[in-house]
């Protein structure tokens, strides 16, 4: 068994993938039978089950974490130039006003520091205001709440803070940078807000995604290491890793960090000031959101702590919301899960948009054994909601589908120019947005992973969906 100098006891079972320890002739061996278990690259109990399709999970995983890897510090650039030239053209008004202010030497120079600066996906769908038409008290309003949460988590903390004190109104707790033990690096971001509104007393808790450009991202997303916790079920490694996990401990129901060593983790420095606002006003509830890998830390959340025993804090949880969520745990997590849902009258909501690759993700089958739980909400192309047991064409790769997929994508590019008349000025698309449905034309699901969808179906969507928590069995 390989060693990863970490303590693994929490765990009743594990499988640990390692690719700074995997050279290319190692990696080409994994496709071949074999102890899977004495392969240094990965840590597992003996024994562990090593067929070709699990062998072939692992080889992809790897291959893609190897190649991030490599790639991590060109990706870093080039996004950074590519969201500069973005920002470079919207802060002049756009390629002809950047030629005429460069002829008048007055080009405007944009600061990534600054609040008018925005991310890749910032550029996708550049609308940071609320619907007014969901107040307080209607049945979308948290969820539209979240989903906007979710999207400005993107951004820099000077964006984020003018948007949610100018516009929102509401007060702004902080952004954070937490630490990934594992990564030994802060690669997890997250942000706090507390809306103090009119029948609204609730601190919203968004968790960012996966940014196009973050090399550490997307490979916590391919890492399928899983751990087994007693009671609880199998979890993605990747998820846990990048909420808190420590290495030499596992989830200790405390800890103390010391802040003159790294950033804290996001887990406990989130319950902490959770707790300290909680208990200040026994009023105050929250809410749990994050869009792609935000939404899988999100209900990664309280399944901690209902491990953790924290039932005051599940009862003063006033839902979670996540869209675009990948799987995140087997069968038995999702009934762990739901059932300190359920006792607690918790809401889970999660929303899928139409063919968004992510929600199909790890797979549901025999050798990875991923399942999603809680409510389904699945909207289709014209925005058009229903709850279901599970999104169709669960684990997106199916030849039947490929053509219906690709119909819908070119369905998609011909609306990004009719939405706006047909929905309103508030909905119409801009040429980025449209240059990315065209990459939907050639894998469709990417595009449909974006904040704009989801935007659209909190607002556009039927509230009905969205007034009692509907609790669909795991499947």
């Amino acid at each position: 068994m390989a060693n990863c100098g970490c303590n693994k006891e929490f765990s009743s079972d594990y499988i640990l993938l390692k690719p700074e320890k995997l050279s290319f002739y190692e990696l080409i061996r994994v496709l071949f039978p074999g102890d899977i278990e004495k392969r240094k690259f990965v840590d597992c109990q003996e024994g562990a089950e090593s067929s070709f399709e699990r062998r072939w999970v692992i080889f992809i995983s790897i291959l893609a974490q190897k190649f991030l890897q490599f790639v991590a510090k060109p990706l870093a650039s080039f996004g950074s130039i590519f969201e500069m030239g973005l920002n470079l053209f919207s802060a002049n008004g756009g390629f002809g006003m950047l030629l005429f202010n460069s002829l008048r030497g007055n080009i405007q120079w944009p600061d990534k520091t600054s609040p008018t600066f925005s991310s890749f996906n910032g550029h996708l769908d550049n609308r940071v205001e609320l619907d007014k038409s969901i107040q307080p008290g209607d049945s979308k309003y948290y969820a539209a709440l979240s989903m906007m949460s979710s999207k400005i988590s993107y951004e820099n903390k000077a964006f984020i803070e003018t948007i949610v004190e100018d516009q929102w109104k509401m007060e702004f707790l902080g952004f954070f940078d937490f630490w990934n033990d594992y990564q030994d690096k802060a690669t997890t971001q997250a942000f706090m807000l507390h809306d103090k509104n009119v029948n609204s007393d609730t601190i919203v808790v968004a968790f960012r995604g996966t940014e196009t450009f973050d090399a550490d991202a997307w490979c916590t997303d391919f890492d399928i290491s899983w751990y087994e916790i007693p009671g609880v079920g199998k979890i993605h490694g990747g998820f846990m890793k990048a909420l808190g996990l420590q290495k030499n401990k596992g989830w200790p129901k405390e800890i103390v960090q010391d802040d003159h060593t790294h950033s804290p983790v996001a887990y406990y420095a989130i319950r902490e000031m959770l707790r300290k606002r909680l208990q200040a006003n026994d009023q105050t509830k929250f809410v749990l959101t994050g869009h792609s890998l935000g939404a899988a830390l999100a209900i990664l959340f309280p399944a901690i702590l209902a491990l953790h025993e924290e039932t005051w804090m599940l009862e003063r949880l006033r839902g979670v919301y996540t869209f675009g969520q990948p799987r995140v745990g087997d069968h038995k997590f999702g009934e762990f899960t739901s059932e300190h849902l359920r006792k607690h009258d918790i809401p889970y909501f999660r929303f899928v948009y139409g063919n968004d690759l992510v929600p199909r993700l790890p797979y549901d089958n025999k050798t990875l054994m991923f399942k999603h739980f809680g409510t389904c909400l699945y909207y289709n192309s014209f925005y058009e909601g229903k709850i279901v047991a599970e999104e169709p064409n669960k684990n997106y790769f199916s030849p039947l589908m490929a053509i219906p997929k690709t119909i819908n994508a070119v369905w998609e590019l011909i609306r990004s120019f009719i939405i706006g008349h047909s929905r309103g000025k508030e909905y119409k698309e801009g040429w980025f947005l449209r240059a990315f449905r065209v990459l939907g034309l050639i894998v469709p699901g990417v595009s449909a992973h974006g904040p704009q969808d989801y935007v659209n179906s909190t607002r556009l969507g039927s509230s009905a969906l969205l007034i009692i928590p509907h609790h669909i069995p795991i499947q």
